[in-house]
């Protein structure tokens, strides 16, 4: 009953040395909506970590959960972290059911995870997960290009235009940054 359970948008940003992290506060079950100040993300590994999710609620908690371990067994290495929970996410039997899409950066690196055993580096300093994704991707890539807006200032206004566009996007906005 609850697999449509589902979490959009988290957009990461960098400019400056900073990186920004911001996530939508929608919860959506089906084509209704079941909350609307959710907290998409979240810093881990001590702090050093910014994290933020789309896709199934509890399934994004538990893969949290399961990326704190990495971290814990990889300190200062996101890419290796990573790399470990893509396979462990690919190979276990009850986590490959799981339906969520990871975004995790550092000072250093921004990285996706997916449940398929991708972990994909972007080739420019904007990456973005969720239903809002490409609306919120294009909008951050056009405000690097013709804006000094910050990192923070420029997650904020590209998760609100893709709220305007995205029916399962909208503007209760969480950004961390480092």
């Amino acid at each position: 009953m609850f697999k449509d359970l589902r979490a959009t948008t988290v957009l990461a940003v960098r400019r400056d040395g900073k990186v920004a992290l911001g996530g939508d506060g929608q919860v959506t079950l089906g084509d209704s909506i079941l909350k609307a100040g959710a907290k998409k993300v979240r810093t881990l590994g001590d702090g050093k970590v910014l994290a933020g999710f789309a896709g199934g609620v509890a399934d994004a908690i538990t893969l949290f959960e399961k990326f704190e371990g990495m971290l814990e067994d990889h300190p200062g290495s996101l890419s290796r972290a990573a790399v470990e929970l893509a396979k462990q996410w690919r190979m276990d039997k009850f986590l490959r059911r799981l339906e969520a899409l990871l975004l995790v950066a550092n000072q250093e690196e921004t990285l996706l995870i997916s449940g398929s055993g991708e972990v994909i580096s972007p080739d420019d300093d904007v990456a973005s997960v969720g239903s809002g994704a490409g609306y919120a991707r294009a909008a951050a890539r056009a405000l690097l290009r013709h804006t000094n807006l910050s990192a923070r200032d420029i997650v904020e206004e590209s998760l609100r235009l893709a709220a305007e566009i995205c029916i399962y996007t909208n503007t209760n906005i969480t950004v961390l940054e480092f």
